[in-house]
């Protein structure tokens, strides 16, 4: 189970991706149950509902996500 301080630090985290990074983060993410968002269905959604989404996929998988260096942050 992820710590509070955990919980903080993946928000703080996702807020910070842009758009191209989110969508990345859904493809390379290892959920631990099937993740079946069609590439259409994430190119529709605002940025903030993909925080949302990807945030509650991580709290579900208890794992915090791995980033790549030089992650692109939002601007």
């Amino acid at each position: 189970m992820l710590q509070t301080q955990q919980v903080e630090e993946l928000i703080a985290v996702v807020t910070s991706l842009n758009r191209h990074s989110l969508l990345q983060q859904f493809s390379l993410y290892p959920a631990n149950f099937p993740v079946d968002f069609t590439s259409e269905f994430l190119e529709r959604q605002p940025v903030e509902r993909l925080r949302h989404l990807f945030v509650a996929m991580c709290l579900q998988c208890q794992r915090m996500p791995q980033m790549q260096a030089g992650e692109s942050m939002a601007v």
